[in-house]
């Protein structure tokens, strides 16, 4: 889990969640306008169409269409974040998705929750699985959570916390493991993400940070195991955010 001290991320969240989790609906012509006004009214000349899909968020009164209660993960319970504990992105549109971070919760699944909730907390991860292999998404795919403690990681990663504490081996159940890999299968094959170590990694092998988990009784052979099999038996599904809470 997150340290507040983690929070900055290098950048600040402009974006602003409305009630109930439902946000603001623009068109994209609207998004265009606004970004394009902008660049020429500050003399900033000839913008990469990169940086331009990277500032639209920034833009005051310009969210991307959302829906309330919307899930990437089919199954999962929406429980959504603070708003100060990620940041709005268009991933990945803006930035590639190229990475699944585990972590351990260092503490129970619903204290993670009101943790995360927190606006003081400062972090969050994408999703919380249960040990009993209930999983809550609590930030969008295609938004920047605060989770890894490292800027470029936030930005290319989602973050999944796994109730526990990391000398618990106890603590990692079966049913646990069967649902993160589903998950995290899920994630590689909507984002064409190599199934591998290089890719699915711990908080501990973020640059920069100070975390050990999931640590040392995490099974890493088992976990890979089951989220390859998991892909190869997980057909291509519909854009992120198609699944219903």
């Amino acid at each position: 889990m997150e340290h507040v001290r983690e929070r900055r991320d290098g950048g600040r969240r402009v974006g602003k969640q409305g009630s109930g989790g439902k946000d603001r609906d623009r068109g994209i012509s609207r998004r265009t306008l606004i970004v394009g006004g902008m660049a020429s009214a500050v003399g900033v000349g000839l913008l990469a169409r990169g940086d331009l899909a990277r500032m639209w968020w920034q833009m005051p009164g310009v969210d991307k269409p959302r829906t309330a209660g919307a899930v990437d993960f089919k199954g999962a319970e929406w429980v959504a974040a603070a708003s100060a504990n990620w940041r709005r992105a268009d991933r990945p549109s803006d930035y590639p998705i190229d990475m699944v971070v585990v972590h351990v919760t260092q503490g129970s699944y619903s204290g993670t929750l009101q943790v995360f909730k927190d606006p003081w907390h400062g972090a969050s991860a994408h999703y919380v699985v249960r040990q009993d292999g209930h999983i809550a998404q609590m930030i969008r795919e295609l938004d920047v959570a605060f989770h890894a403690g490292n800027k470029d990681y936030n930005q290319r990663s989602i973050g999944i916390e796994h109730e526990g504490f990391v000398d618990r081996p106890e603590d990692f159940t079966d049913a646990m493991y069967a649902a993160s890999a589903k998950l995290t299968a899920g994630i590689c094959r909507r984002y064409d993400i190599p199934v591998d170590r290089k890719h699915i990694i711990g908080h501990v092998e973020v640059p920069g940070t100070d975390h050990t988990d999931p640590g040392p009784n995490w099974d890493w052979d088992r976990y890979m195991k089951l989220v390859r099999a998991a892909y190869k038996a997980n057909k291509p599904t519909k854009r992120p955010g198609s699944a219903k809470a």
